[in-house]
């Protein structure tokens, strides 16, 4: 599995001119299931994702803001994705391979499994819709954008 996670100040996705997942300060994560991936490596990719400190620790308590702060320290929001396209394989030609990416049905269970265990952790939890033309609006906090991969 992958995750693109950019920390943000606010986020939102728009299907059809309509907002179907919106968050104020926290995480926006684009999420792509590869074609050998499983619920145990998304369970594994998202307990680094939440776990990963991202956030600035308060200066009062870290004059320098080093990153030492996970979403769940700082009670964030978090907006998922699908996103299928990160599988790409651009490494040769002009146009993108889509090959490694898990066929429609394993992306969608992965992608729906991602979205219930993390509802179980965070309080704020909200997602694109799979399949569809999704818009997404964000103000990227930094910027700050990681690549994750399990």
């Amino acid at each position: 599995m992958i995750a693109l996670l950019q920390r943000v100040s606010e986020a939102r996705v728009v299907v059809d001119g309509r907002v179907v997942g919106a968050i104020a300060a926290g995480l926006l994560v684009l999420v792509c299931a590869e074609r050998e991936d499983d619920e145990t490596r998304a369970d594994a990719l998202l307990a680094k994702l939440l776990g990963f400190r991202v956030f600035a620790e308060d200066p009062a308590v870290d004059p320098r803001g080093r990153m030492n702060r996970s979403l769940l320290d700082v009670g964030g929001g978090l907006l998922l994705v699908p996103q299928f396209t990160l599988a790409a394989d651009t490494r040769s030609g002009t146009r993108p391979s889509f090959t490694p990416a898990a066929a429609p049905e394993l992306g969608r269970r992965l992608f729906d499994h991602f979205v219930a265990q993390a509802a179980r952790q965070v309080p704020v939890v909200q997602a694109g819709v799979f399949g569809a033309d999704m818009k997404v609006h964000l103000v990227n906090d930094g910027p700050v954008t990681f690549w994750l991969q399990t």
